[in-house]
């Protein structure tokens, strides 16, 4: 359980530090900027609970690669 929840923090990390650079180096090396975006919206009206949920993620070349890299140094460091 405590291994599972270090690889989901760093993996998120690794996809916000590819964001980051993605959006810095984007000016300069134009495909790492493009991106797609996933959106997954659900919602519900249950009588007694309304729901309404959001969830987007925002890909883009460099957010995969630091996912990879991410992953890879966790496999590295454990």
């Amino acid at each position: 359980m405590k291994n599972s929840l270090i690889l989901v923090i760093v993996l998120i990390l690794g996809l916000i530090f590819g964001s980051i650079l993605g959006k810095i180096l984007g000016q300069y090396i134009p495909f790492l900027g493009v991106g797609e975006e996933i959106t997954w919206h659900p919602k519900g009206d249950l009588v007694f609970i309304k729901y309404d949920f959001l969830v987007q993620v925002k890909l883009n070349l460099s957010s995969i690669l630091g996912l990879a890299l991410a992953y890879w140094i966790y496999k590295k460091v454990k």
